[in-house]
């Protein structure tokens, strides 16, 4: 078990795009190899704040995001280091062949970092909310799909994906403050899951913001009696089978939780290496055949169903 935060329920000082863009200034300042690409959202990553400093390798490619993405291909090609950032929706629903000919089809790997996913795209609604991204992207060959969970886990991801920059990464971003769920030092290695919490009667599996509505449905759960084992699965592709395999087999029930749609994603994830492997009830906690709206993230993870609450219901109506 990993260095887990067991402090009070905070938010983080810093957020995600600030953490992000350091990272991202690091790599500009010790690499003139590394490149970053925006879509006209520099304001809303921050990379702007790059862009006096480093003008001939942060490029700005305006609300063309197909074409973002096939510069970052090509710019792979002629060696340099891509990493490309527009929100979520587009960078997986509008740019999909881009990233699979220009890209992984011919072996130009590049690092994605799409922001605002699932309900986190709040007042810019609907059009801007993914709910299906990492089933699009888990589904293409060659890609790792990697969703942070806090600035922990998103400084050691982009250190990892620095240093490993031969493969298609996907990096599903939130760009606004989020629960701490680590403590900075934690071992994070992508592709394995870190063990939040072990319990002997159900097993929670959760990514992104859900692992920190897991911890505080583990909480309630305990008081009556019912311990879980959380696993932050936050490496969707390549998943750790492994960690799957050995705390759901003798588990009373499973349940995932995902700010995603329950089909394609984590919880499908999950049931293909259960059914293959070790049978075991597998309760699905995610967004359930809808489209998305304008909201608070407080609503709109009311109306989805993806609170703490909601994790709690699932392993009480169903233990």
């Amino acid at each position: 078990m990993t260095h887990i935060y067991k402090g009070e329920e905070v938010k983080e000082a810093l957020e995600l795009r600030k953490v992000c863009t350091d990272k991202l200034h690091e790599f500009l300042e010790k690499d003139k190899d590394v490149v970053v690409l925006d879509a006209d959202l520099m304001g809303s990553l921050g990379t702007g704040s790059l862009q006096k400093e480093y003008t001939d390798r942060i490029v700005n490619c305006g609300i063309m995001e197909a074409q973002e993405i096939s510069c970052a291909a090509g710019m792979r090609r002629a060696g340099l280091k891509p990493f490309v950032h527009t929100f979520t929706a587009f960078a997986s629903r509008r740019c999909l062949d881009q990233i699979f000919i220009s890209s992984l089809y011919q072996d130009n790997p590049i690092t994605v970092i799409a922001s605002d996913a699932g309900i986190q795209a709040v007042h810019n609604g609907g059009t801007h909310m993914s709910f299906e991204d990492m089933g699009l992207i888990r589904g293409l060959a060659g890609t790792t799909v990697i969703e942070p969970t806090d600035s922990t886990v998103l400084k050691a991801v982009l250190d990892e994906v620095y240093e490993n920059n031969d493969k298609f990464y996907w990096i599903r971003l939130t760009r606004k403050n989020v629960f701490k769920v680590y403590e900075e030092g934690a071992e994070i290695k992508i592709g394995k899951a870190n063990i939040i919490n072990e319990g002997k009667d159900v097993t929670i599996i959760a990514n992104g913001m859900m692992v920190h509505n897991a911890r505080v449905a583990a909480k309630k759960l305990e008081l009556e009696g019912i311990n879980a084992t959380i696993l932050d699965m936050f490496t969707l592709k390549p998943i750790d089978k492994a960690a799957i395999i050995k705390y759901c087999k003798d588990a009373k029930l499973v349940v995932t939780a995902e700010n995603h749609s329950i089909t394609n994603g984590l919880g499908s994830a999950v049931a293909e290496i259960l059914s293959e492997n070790c049978p075991n009830k597998l309760v699905r906690v995610g967004v359930k055949e809808r489209y998305g709206q304008v909201g608070t993230l407080e609503f709109l993870q009311k109306e989805y169903e993806l609170t703490a609450d909601d994790i709690y219901k699932a392993v009480k109506e169903n233990m």
